[in-house]
């Protein structure tokens, strides 16, 4: 079966996305679209030099919207001409109307799959595409706290000098100011984090701030952030394409609070199969219910 993917907007972050799928060998096809047409044919083209060099070849397609009408997964990475904004809501005029743009434009060429939204504010945004496109709240879904999660993982994986491979949990919430640690949730070896500091004295409240701010530092060194949200997005096309039924922190649509947020859910072949619900302490459901609060009141603002 041919594994076929889109990816509207080649800046940055999408150009990344496509790279590792390439580079990894998770499609067969790559169709790449951006409304500044030459860069997405360069791009495409310069992911054709590639071929001699991967391990499986990738069919790479630039500017036909015509050929996203069967594909399985449509990563949207549409971007701000603005990169340098430390609250993401900041985004949400320029990108809203950039996505209003091109999802018509994707249902109008029959495509029935699953779209991964990477765009930001990815909560508000993410809501915004499954309402413009029809499809249902399973199969539009966000990277959400895909990449502040793994920031977690990294922030304590160095505390604790364990490969960050070996921390489980969960950042939820907003990807945004809002978000917050489930320190929970957050086990190393199944031993919860707080059962293994010893004599340590642990800021934790640092430690939230410091994957909180992990976003902010990179752009302020380089200008944007690629490298981290174009592997979690290729983790989340991949987790689709192979109906692998795997567990990621991603922002899907939560019926009772009627927003898209951060939060575990298991992703397989149709998009979002169940969204997992932990068992929070107190202090994280206060924590939740606030960042939920924010991601409405971005979605119900009145437009300029």
């Amino acid at each position: 079966m041919t594994r076929k993917v889109g990816i509207i907007g080649a800046g940055h972050v999408g150009a990344d996305t496509a790279f590792s799928l390439v580079t990894q060998g998770l499609c067969d096809i790559l169709v790449l679209i951006d409304q500044d047409q030459k860069k997405a044919a360069s791009q495409a083209l310069e992911l054709r030099d590639m071929a001699s060099l991967t391990r499986s070849r990738v069919a790479v397609i630039a500017n036909d919207y015509a050929a996203l009408g069967d594909a399985d997964v449509i990563v949207i990475a549409v971007g701000p001409k603005t990169l340098l904004r430390e609250n993401r809501l900041e985004e949400l005029a320029e990108t809203r109307a950039a996505v209003r743009e091109v999802v018509p434009k994707i249902i109008a060429s029959g495509f029935d799959g699953v779209i991964i939204n990477i765009t930001n504010p990815c909560d508000v945004i993410t809501q915004i595409i499954q309402q413009s496109s029809g499809l249902p709240h399973a199969r539009v879904f966000g990277t959400g706290t895909s990449l502040d999660t793994a920031r977690m993982k990294r922030v304590v994986g160095e505390f604790f000098n364990v490969d960050p491979k070996s921390v489980n949990g969960f950042v939820m919430g907003e990807h945004g100011e809002s978000q917050f640690v489930a320190w929970s949730t957050v086990t190393i070896g199944s031993c919860p984090v707080a059962d293994l500091t010893g004599d340590r004295n642990v800021d934790w409240a640092e430690m939230d701030t410091a994957v909180r701010g992990g976003g902010w530092q990179i752009l302020q060194g380089k200008g944007w952030t690629s490298f981290g949200i174009a592997t979690a997005t290729a983790r989340l096309v991949d987790a689709v394409l192979s109906d692998a039924n795997s567990v990621y922190p991603v922002a899907t649509w939560d019926d009772t609070q009627k927003v898209y947020i951060g939060q575990p859910a298991i992703i397989g072949r149709d998009g979002v199969v169940q969204r997992l619900q932990p068992e929070l302490t107190s202090y994280e459901n206060i924590a939740y219910l606030a960042s939920a609060r924010v991601i409405r009141a971005a979605v119900d603002a009145k437009e300029d």
